[in-house]
């Protein structure tokens, strides 16, 4: 993430401005050497329930695997089982 101080925010403002909107850029803002803020372009709400949802079932997805492996048997690969099974059909 690049940084930009606040001398060259005033004199750039409109491209750095255009760079966040066009680009997706985000920019850490300076004072003095210390960051004291950042531009990031704005994440509509809708989008941003989308990836709650995401984040739900990928944390859902995690534990059903751990549940998996606790019970899967030792030296049996995901792939021997499966075409196991595949040749019982």
């Amino acid at each position: 993430m690049p940084y930009v101080s606040v001398r060259e925010l005033k004199g750039q403002l409109s491209r750095i401005l255009r760079a966040v909107r066009e680009g997706r850029k985000e920019y850490l803002v300076t004072y003095r050497g210390r960051v004291v803020a950042r531009i990031s372009p704005v994440v509509p709400p809708k989008q941003r329930v989308g990836m709650k949802k995401v984040r739900k079932v990928m944390r859902d997805l995690e534990q059903l695997a751990a549940e998996i492996g606790k019970k899967w048997p030792a030296g049996v690969s995901a792939v021997e089982a499966v075409r196991e099974e595949r040749r019982d059909l």
